[in-house]
């Protein structure tokens, strides 16, 4: 978008907002969203039987998704410049869209698993692979949902700069995630994990 200088400072052409265009059902959204996620992380410190498998990857990908969604409010209020102009509805339409699926995703995963999810990888005696649900199509649904919100939170700022640290940061985090989650999860659970694995993609059908 084109920007002029007014005082010192750079302000964003006349009539573009830098807040979302429709700012109370995103707010909503977004704290539904939180709510959640807190609700999931007291829900998997109830349940932390089994041996913990790995270390590390849990503190890479929660620093992934904190520093993607609060680098790109920051980018959002701070880089008018990279403001969306043209189609911002639109986008905005399809950014809430993301973010409702990417919840509604996140959560029905977490549910089908019930009390063998846990925020760190834990395998626990007996334990069998969930193939029902999501997991019918992607090895990591719940991450594939984390995605489409962070994405979905992107678009819905109206900001380039914000959508690219929403969409680059988290699926960075998660990568190195589920390279250890893997990893740990094959040595915990053996050939039912590995046939598992190689019947489905990590995250996206005919993407990765």
């Amino acid at each position: 978008m084109r920007a002029e200088v007014r005082g010192g400072g750079v302000r964003p052409r006349e009539g573009l907002s830098l807040r979302p265009v429709a700012p109370i059902p995103f707010d909503v959204v977004v704290a539904i969203w939180v709510l959640l996620e807190v609700r999931v992380r007291l829900r998997s410190s109830l349940h932390r039987g089994g041996a913990r498998l790995e270390r590390g990857s849990l503190l890479v990908v929660v620093g992934a998704i904190y520093g993607g969604v609060a680098g790109g409010f920051l980018l959002a209020g701070k880089v008018p410049a990279a403001a969306i102009g043209e189609g911002r509805w639109p986008l905005f339409v399809v950014g809430m869209v993301l973010m409702c699926a990417g919840i509604a995703i996140r959560q029905w995963a977490v549910a089908l698993l019930g009390d063998l999810f846990t925020v760190d990888v834990r395998v626990r005696p007996g334990q069998a692979v969930v193939e029902r649900g999501p997991y019918r199509w992607v090895r990591h649904p719940s991450y594939t949902g984390l995605i489409l919100t962070c994405v979905g939170i992107g678009l819905a700022l109206g900001n380039w700069a914000a959508l690219i640290v929403l969409a680059v940061l988290p699926v960075a985090g998660l990568v190195v995630r589920i390279r250890f989650e893997e990893r740990a999860l094959l040595d915990g659970l053996g050939e039912p994990y590995r046939r598992f694995a190689a019947s489905r993609p990590h995250l996206f059908p005919g993407l990765w």
